[in-house]
């Protein structure tokens, strides 16, 4: 097995009560990457994607038209990026990227998540490095037939693997609108599981027992704080 990526689905809403809160995420990413990169989804390859991802989570079509109308305005939160790095129970590594209009707010929520869950800060660069900033592609398909694609289409590619009729593509961050239309050229009715830029991890930490649980309550505090968009981490959970 290669490295593991993160599955949006599994660090975000557990529960029906926490929906509002992915909208509010889906909302803030749509907006930045309209702004960004302008309103067309067929002109702006990470709207395009974003888009996908929000339908396939259920985001309400008033949600992601809100977002988008907001950028084409220029009326609208400046948000900014923050990431935050740290360490979790067992050793665990972990980098929390966040969006935010009010950075002394969200600090404050994310450093009291840290200590609640056990964790504890660190300083910008402490786990950065055993991450890679990469393209993450699944879906189902052929790991021979897809390497094939990509390099016939130049993509420089990390690792391709596959599990049961699941392929796995880790590709450069900045491969990302190469390798995916490449694919979507090669296999038109491609259906993706996960289409982003993550932060994956070099190596893993297993974690087991009570820092198993402790983790997972790391996990939900994070997640619970208002201008945390996705928490990358390198756990292992057995």
């Amino acid at each position: 097995m290669g490295r593991a990526y993160q599955n949006r689905k599994e660090s975000m809403a557990k529960t029906a009560a926490m929906k509002t809160a992915v909208y509010s995420r889906y909302s803030r990413e749509i907006y930045m990457a309209a702004k960004g990169g302008g309103t067309d989804p067929a002109a702006n390859l990470t709207l395009r994607s974003l888009l996908d991802r929000a339908k396939k989570d259920q985001v309400p079509s008033h949600v992601i038209e809100k977002a988008i109308d907001k950028a084409g305005s220029g009326v609208g939160e400046d948000f900014q990026i923050a990431r935050y790095e740290g360490f979790g129970p067992g050793g665990t590594m972990l980098l929390v990227d966040c969006l935010t209009d009010n950075a002394n707010r969200t600090i404050g929520e994310v450093r009291p998540a840290f200590t609640k869950g056990k964790g504890k800060m660190g300083t910008p660069g402490t786990v950065a490095h055993m991450f890679e900033h990469a393209a993450v592609f699944v879906f189902q398909g052929d790991e021979e037939s897809v390497l094939e694609c990509l390099i016939m289409a130049d993509v420089d590619v990390l690792e391709v693997e596959s599990e049961g009729d699941s392929v796995t593509v880790i590709a450069p961050n900045t491969e990302f609108a190469k390798a995916r239309n490449a694919l979507t050229a090669e296999y038109p009715d491609i259906d993706f599981d996960v289409d982003e830029i993550q932060f994956v991890p070099k190596g893993e930490t297993i974690v087991t027992g009570e820092d198993a649980e402790q983790f997972e309550k790391l996990l939900d505090l994070l997640n619970k704080c208002e201008d945390v968009q996705n928490v990358f981490h390198d756990a292992k959970l057995d």
